[in-house]
């Protein structure tokens, strides 16, 4: 099959699959009308899938007619609560909800995939799944879909993910040996004193006074604590505390993120800030406690599959549309619960036109992505996995 031609001939058929999930955003955990639209349409091209997968997602299965491996693609496909700000004939008309992170593209580039993939299915060696993966903004769907043993059955050898990057012009991608994005972890610390009146301090523990040495002192976990040469990020983006002005505050509650790039690092900069916190509120005579919710782990790329895919990017857009990502992203991605588990790769797709000013950045009520990005993603995707499939 001339899959570049193929392309070309689905490529009016898949913007009018993503101008309607433009239309019809979804928030994480409620993506009820776009999980019936990816049934409908692997259901309509006669592809294998299993329905309400981590409740909302769906697994496309191509089972080529001879033996191999198996490898998988993820597309998420989920919305953000952000309106959008853009004047298109097809934008949202769910209130309040945007596909301003690209996920509508996303899903349809695997939609497309999919698609040319079954119509090869003859001449296949090994087998291809399609995680379309709800809730990557909110709950990390990804290891639902995982604890749910979705990569079993067959077991996938190799997998692939994208994201659609305005900054990068539509035509050119972007690639990262190594660490790609950042694990990120939420945390609250809360901290005890003791209350009294404004007129007789000696009283009191004041919480306000013992939450300024501690955001203070948290200042040089990363500063003096970490490599400069390794990249930390601590953010305290919440405080609360008092009732009244003449009261000293008897409780303090700060809460931020913490951004790391490695397990070892991450592990490290927890017991750090937790020591910072406890020891500081003790000189003053308080209580402090750290609590975390743990968020995604760090995603972190496959440097064979990286090169498969350089391979393919050059051979197909030439070398000078494929760079190289020189440090990695702070932001995080739950593809990395699929990379803890299966050998495989991330990168950024250009989406962007300069030309036309859609430059605006993901996670932005502006944000306007060139469709010609969708043959570059199905292009892409297919070619690789055919790679991979033949390792």
């Amino acid at each position: 099959m001339d899959i570049e031609k193929r392309v070309d001939d689905l490529f009016g058929e898949l913007v009018d699959i993503r101008r309607d999930f433009h239309k019809y955003p979804e928030l994480s955990e409620e993506e009820y009308r776009t999980h019936e639209k990816i049934c409908e349409y692997l259901e309509k091209w006669e592809i294998e899938h299993i329905k309400n997968v981590a409740k909302t997602g769906v697994v496309a299965i191509i089972r080529g007619k001879k033996p191999g491996k198996t490898v998988g693609a993820r597309a998420d496909i989920d919305a953000l609560p952000i309106k959008e700000l853009n004047d298109l004939e097809f934008k949202s008309l769910n209130k309040g909800v945007m596909h301003a992170c690209g996920h509508d593209i996303h899903t349809t580039i695997h939609l497309g995939v999919a698609k040319i993939l079954k119509d090869m299915e003859e001449n296949i060696c090994g087998n291809i799944k399609i995680f379309f993966q709800p809730a990557e903004e909110t709950i990390g769907g990804a290891k639902q879909m995982i604890d749910e043993g979705y990569l079993q059955n067959p077991d996938v050898d190799y997998i692939l993910s994208l994201h659609v990057m305005p900054y990068l012009d539509v035509g050119k991608i972007q690639l990262k040996q190594g660490k790609m994005n950042a694990a990120t972890n939420e945390f609250s610390i809360k901290i005890k004193g003791k209350s009294s009146h404004a007129a007789y301090p000696e009283e009191s523990v004041d919480a306000i006074v013992i939450s300024g040495y501690i955001i203070t002192a948290l200042q040089s976990l990363v500063s003096r604590n970490i490599s400069p040469l390794n990249s930390v990020v601590l953010t305290l983006g919440k405080i609360n505390g008092g009732t009244k002005n003449n009261i000293i505050t008897d409780e303090v509650i700060i809460s931020g993120t913490l951004r790391t790039l490695d397990e070892d690092t991450r592990l490290f900069a927890k017991k750090r800030l937790k020591e910072i916190v406890e020891n500081t509120a003790n000189v003053y005579g308080g209580e402090g406690k750290v609590h975390f919710e743990e968020g995604y782990p760090a995603l972190i790329n496959n440097d064979e599959v990286v090169n498969i895919l350089q391979d393919t990017a050059e051979n197909l857009l030439g070398k000078d549309n494929v760079e190289f990502k020189e440090f990695p992203s702070m932001g995080a991605d739950d593809f990395s619960y699929f990379l803890e588990k299966v050998k495989g790769a991330y990168y950024n797709l250009g989406c962007g036109n300069k030309s036309k000013g859609w430059t605006a950045p993901i996670h932005n009520g502006n944000f306007i992505a060139d469709e010609e990005c969708i043959k570059v993603g199905v292009l892409l995707q297919t070619k690789a996995l055919l790679k991979l499939l033949n390792i």
